[in-house]
């Protein structure tokens, strides 16, 4: 599926490349793994190459679906603002990004940039915000083949109102 030097986006990590493909012996039985570096963080993973479409590995999406991303963070009408606890919030958001798919995560920026509106966030939302938008701005900048601080101007563009 992947070979050395692609990009691939591990969920709830973000992008990284495949810095190698490594056969190691776990428990007597030999297996082969990516190796993959993270490059917003540096930290090395190990992905076992026949668990690397269950565990949500995947490559960068195309460039089409970043204008569907930049749709859905523009919605505005259909969005209901539950009134749960912050934990249940939070567990659903941490889901929505340990999905792995864009689409997702820009709904769970979405989301918590309106809940913003509302209220004062607290240090778990702002946290998670900053997560999900990391996340978008890295993958959607290779996407795009521009820079992150486009990106993020963009995404500053569509989600103040």
């Amino acid at each position: 599926m992947f070979k050395i030097g692609d990009l691939a986006v591990y969920p709830a990590h973000g992008v990284g490349k495949i810095a190698s493909i490594e056969n190691k012996a776990i428990s007597g039985k030999t297996q082969k793994f990516y190796i993959i570096q993270i490059l917003e963080s540096g930290a090395k993973i190990m992905i076992p190459v026949d668990n690397a479409e269950s565990v949500g590995l995947r490559r960068i999406v195309d460039k089409s679906v970043v204008l569907k991303v930049y749709a859905v963070l523009k919605e505005r009408s259909d969005i209901v603002m539950d009134n749960q606890t912050w934990n249940r919030r939070y567990r659903e958001y941490m889901n929505k990004i340990k999905t792995g798919c864009v689409i997702e995560v820009a709904k769970v920026l979405r989301d918590i940039y309106l809940l913003k509106t509302d209220k004062d966030l607290s240090f778990g939302e702002r946290k998670m915000m900053d997560t999900a938008r990391n996340l978008l701005i890295k993958e959607l900048s290779i996407a795009k083949k521009t820079k992150e601080d486009r990106i993020e101007k963009e995404l500053d563009r569509l989600m103040s109102f």
